[in-house]
């Protein structure tokens, strides 16, 4: 009997497609919500953007750190890959185990649930009866919840999926088409703002009457600032997704590290503007009060209220739109390239090494990535699952930059077209503050951070058991 014929990934992507890739990875729903829960930690409009530029310089610093090893080893799956030269087969599926089951598909399901909510604005979506809606599992899973959001944002995941297991090119164009109506909308829309008689400087400057009296201590300071950059870094998750594809870029000793850094100081301005114009149009204190009093108020639809009345809702409501859409459908492109690599090394389901003959895709993997993804959809946790996304992602991102050391000093002599700059300050200074963040989620969210760490520590069992098929 044949073998089943394969196709092969293929060099799809240049700089222009790339720096697509990153934006749209990165560009989801944060840029609209995540400045109210930072302002009410900080209760200074400067230090909210300051927070938020902040996140952006340690991005930066794992952008410039890690490009050196997307460089290095150019292979599917990114930091799956890197993580194996680094420290071996374990700690590699542990990273692709995560990502699968909650990194980069609770990301996909977020994304996409917001989507739908966006969707809620023009069009009433249906909701079951309250004794439906009613029925939990272990307390805080709720499947038949907002039901109407969930059908749409599992519609818009299938969609979307089959879109990137017909190519690559076909998947890049709808990342390419909704990134680009993205930028212009944030720069049109905070270009209104600002010049809008309804914000002022005056207005940016007040501090909430909540501001300590005599300011922060400086550990109270370190506190809060690192609480709001955990918010601002769900703005910026995604900052890793170029590195997933490293087998489909041209040229990748130039692109990836011109991509990944280009697009972050991008989005970085991005984010600094927008948030400016919110907080330059709506006193810190009456956002903090909007928020608190309905979690369903969106900052940025406040604002839009105040600059244009009832239609506010509408105009943000359809940027929402166009970002998650372009947001999940580069997620989904690039994460499933993380367990088809997984896959082909054994240590994932066998059918996920399929690459389809003719449309050159990893089909299998897109397809389970799918099926999870709607499943983390039906669970309903969505503030949890991002807070989680964040802090199983920054034990990994850690890891990965510190590889970055360790790989200097195990392999000096091995040639790299691209170099960390500001080696070793840059990928220590973001190792450091991943440690950091780390210590200040435990002490602050303690079940949370055990939940992730149990979440991580799940795959062991799949892993011995896949790696004791592969010596059979």
């Amino acid at each position: 009997m044949s073998e089943k014929k394969q196709g092969s990934l293929l060099k799809t992507f240049g700089l222009k497609m790339a720096l697509i890739i990153v934006m749209s990875s990165v560009i989801g729903s944060g840029v609209f919500k995540k400045v109210a829960p930072m302002a009410e930690d900080l209760h200074s409009p400067t230090l909210v953007i300051l927070a938020w530029i902040l996140a952006g310089v340690i991005v930066l610093f794992g952008v410039l750190s890690i490009a050196e090893l997307g460089v290095l080893f150019p292979h599917s799956g990114g930091p799956f890959s890197w993580l194996e030269k680094i420290y071996g087969k374990r700690t590699s599926f542990l990273y692709g185990w995560t990502s699968f089951t909650v990194i980069q598909t609770a990301a996909i399901s977020s994304v996409a649930f917001i989507f739908a909510g966006a969707i809620n604005t023009f069009i009433n979506l249906p909701h079951l009866s309250t004794a439906w809606e009613s029925i939990t599992v272990l307390g805080i899973i709720q499947p038949f919840d907002n039901m109407g959001a969930k059908l749409v944002a599992i519609i818009l995941i299938v969609l979307l999926t089959m879109i990137n297991v017909k190519g690559a090119k076909q998947g890049g164009f709808v990342s390419l088409i909704f990134t680009l109506i993205i930028v212009i909308c944030i720069v049109l829309i905070s270009v209104l703002g600002l010049s809008s008689s309804v914000g002022s400087m005056k207005t940016f400057e007040t501090l909430s009457v909540n501001y300590p009296t005599e300011g922060f201590t400086i550990f109270g300071f370190i506190g809060v600032m690192i609480i709001a950059m955990r918010n601002a870094f769900w703005g910026y998750e995604g900052w890793i997704a170029l590195g997933f594809v490293g087998e489909e870029l041209k040229e990748p000793h130039k692109t990836l590290p011109k991509a990944m850094i280009i697009g972050v100081l991008l989005i970085m301005g991005l984010y600094a503007l927008i948030n400016f114009s919110y907080l330059y149009v709506m006193p810190i204190d009456e956002m903090i009060t909007a928020v608190g009093t309905d979690q369903n108020n969106i900052p940025a639809v406040l604002v839009m209220d105040k600059l244009f009345g009832n239609s506010g809702a509408y105009i943000i409501s359809a940027m929402i739109l166009v970002s998650t859409l372009g947001c999940t459908n580069a997620t989904i492109l690039v994460s499933s390239r993380i367990y088809y690599a997984m896959a082909q090394k054994g240590l994932f389901f066998k059918k996920a090494a399929d690459c389809h003959p003719t449309r050159n895709t990893p089909s299998n993997s897109l397809i389970y990535q799918c099926i999870w993804a709607c499943i983390l959809v039906l669970s309903g946790s969505f503030d949890l699952l991002t807070d989680l996304i964040v802090i199983a992602a920054f034990i990994f991102y850690g890891l990965i930059v510190f590889g970055v050391i360790i790989l200097r000093s195990k392999d000096k002599d091995i040639h790299r077209p691209y170099k960390t700059y500001g080696y070793p300050f840059v990928p220590i200074i973001f190792v450091l503050f991943c440690l950091v963040l780390l210590v200040v989620s435990v002490y602050e969210s303690p079940w949370k951070s055990v939940i992730g760490l149990g979440l991580i520590l799940s795959g062991l069992p799949f892993y011995y058991y896949w790696k004791k098929k592969l010596e059979e």
